[in-house]
């Protein structure tokens, strides 16, 4: 499982403070290791103990899955990037 985290580190006085987490999980793999398909999921929370409990109760605000990612060929970024977008944070601009 891979866990992304979002921390606010303070200019002013050094407090860390989590804002938000998201999973990524493995649900399948190609035969020849190339791709694979994952979960994500954005755990419902704005501080670090909360975001804690809700991963560990499972409480989720989004899921989506990425399918057929070359996990291989790009950089886990990529694979951030496009469960972002499943879970609907990225905003399309006309």
């Amino acid at each position: 499982m891979i866990v992304i985290r979002v921390e606010l580190w303070s200019a002013v006085n050094g407090q860390v403070s989590e804002l938000a987490r998201m999973t990524i999980d493995n649900i399948g793999t190609t035969a020849n290791g190339q791709h694979a398909d994952y979960r994500a999921r954005s755990l419902r929370g704005r501080d670090a103990v909360t975001l804690h409990r809700a991963m560990l109760a499972g409480t989720v605000q989004r899921e989506g899955k990425v399918i057929r990612h070359a996990r291989l060929r790009l950089h886990v970024w990529h694979l951030v990037a496009r469960a972002l977008d499943t879970l609907g944070y990225a905003e399309r601009r006309s």
